[in-house]
């Protein structure tokens, strides 16, 4: 009998220096995420992952047929397999009360984007800051959750999360924000209808040329998106984002991500929190706004 053929470093699907290059360059063209050369392994790990799945016989054979294609579905798991989704509830703590502050002086009702949902933690940490701000499970806080990914979009949107990701909260934020589990629910949470009310969860890809967003934001939460892109990317993206932010808008930033470097539309106000430079030249009509966000 003959032994099923091993291919080189004896993994299970050939995958070769072009594979991985092709992979860099589409992941790019279609998402602006930027991946090193040091991630090969993780291509290899979670692309093999949709070839088991559809059959196929070879990176090449797959990729050939992502392109020839065009299946958007097919697209969407692409690019949620190479989507690295790290959160938390109140990741980078400093930030909250900060935006507790800048809520309390604006004009109601308000408007917070979290651009980079992820599996929800953050949109709900902020719906959860303006309950405090506030005193108030209905605060006057609209807040558009978006993500790339539709799988943990999904999540998002649920709410509901083993109870291991809420123990670091205070007893008095997990019994005013979450229900507990019980019977085959044991050992989850779900947040509070209240929480939910707040947000809207929608799929956004900031390297689409449309985005459904037609009024400017009193908060943008972009944390820890911009170490994906490149310089051009990340300078395209925040010159979108000076249109859709109010005068006194806050723009947050994740911990190892500086702006200054890629645009001079922004002054740091400090703690990786961002102001516009120049608010009094920029226009803002509604018209202009919805211009430009079509």
């Amino acid at each position: 009998m003959f032994k099923k053929e091993q291919h080189e470093e004896g993994r299970e699907f050939n995958f070769t220096a072009q594979d991985f290059a092709r992979v860099r360059h589409l992941i790019y063209r279609h998402a602006g995420i930027s991946l090193s050369e040091a991630k090969s392994d993780m291509v290899y790990s979670r692309i093999g992952r949709r070839l088991r799945v559809l059959g196929a016989t070879s990176f090449k054979h797959y990729l050939d047929n992502l392109e020839s294609q065009n299946d958007p579905a097919e697209w969407e798991a692409f690019t949620n397999a190479l989507t690295t989704n790290l959160t938390s509830f109140f990741r980078e703590e400093h930030h909250f009360p900060i935006l507790a502050d800048h809520l309390l002086t604006l004009k109601k009702p308000i408007r917070i984007w979290c651009s980079a949902a992820s599996t929800g933690e953050e949109p709900y940490t902020i719906a959860m800051t303006a309950c405090e701000a506030f005193g108030s499970l209905n605060p006057p806080v609209e807040i558009i959750a978006t993500d790339i990914d539709t799988n943990v979009l999904s999540t998002a949107s649920r709410g509901i999360y083993p109870y291991e990701r809420v123990s670091k909260l205070s007893d008095a934020r997990r019994k005013r924000f979450f229900l507990r589990g019980s019977g085959p629910n044991e050992g989850s949470v779900a947040v509070r209808k209240e929480l939910k009310s707040m947000i809207t969860f929608s799929q956004l890809n900031l390297l689409d040329e449309n985005w459904a967003l037609h009024e400017p934001f009193d908060a943008i939460f972009c944390r820890n998106v911009m170490i994906y892109f490149d310089k051009p990317t990340q300078s395209k993206i925040l010159s979108r984002f000076v249109p859709l932010m109010k005068s006194n808008a806050l723009l947050f930033a994740g911990h190892s991500e500086n702006f200054l470097y890629v645009s001079d539309a922004f002054h740091l106000r400090g703690k990786t929190v961002y102001t516009l430079a120049d608010a009094s030249n920029i226009k803002r009509s509604n018209s202009t706004v919805k211009e430009r966000a079509l």
